[in-house]
């Protein structure tokens, strides 16, 4: 049995090329992945996909992927669910402390900000930083405590 997280897809139309790439990623890293969409560029709203995904990583656990134009969005979207922890990334730094202070469950990416290589980066370095508990626990049960 794997101990990596499951990982779950979601975009909008202008994330359907990214998250293709990154999804066929995943499985070569031997994730467990469910895709819930969208599969085809025909305009879509982000909030949809957003929900989805939000939902399934609450209810099942494990992590998810969102990919829109600006990954703005769609972040936001997905941090209106009480649990989730959802953060834009632009760079690999941000994709590592996020996880490690965060624990970030949600991974979110502009596919019109960042090209497909530095994605890619984002994304390994997402799915292998460990979160480092202790004082940033205290944090994020705070987090928990205020939201509605």
């Amino acid at each position: 049995m794997s101990t990596k997280p499951a990982l779950y897809f979601g975009n909008d139309h202008a994330g359907l090329a990214l998250k293709r790439v990154l999804l066929k990623r995943a499985q070569e890293l031997g994730y467990t992945v469910t895709d819930v969409g969208t599969h085809d560029e025909a305009s879509t709203d982000y909030p949809d996909w957003a929900n989805q995904v939000a939902a399934k990583v609450l209810s099942e656990g494990g992590w998810g992927v969102l990919v829109c134009g600006t990954g703005i969005g769609i972040s936001i979207a997905a941090n209106r669910h009480k649990g989730i922890r959802a953060a834009l990334c632009g760079d690999v730094f941000s994709a590592k402390a996020t996880r490690a202070h965060n624990d970030a469950n949600v991974l979110c990416l502009g596919a019109r900000v960042v090209g497909e290589g530095l994605a890619l980066e984002i994304f390994e370095s997402f799915l292998a930083t460990p979160f480092e508990g202790g004082r940033h626990q205290r944090r994020i049960d705070k987090i928990d405590a205020d939201a509605p």
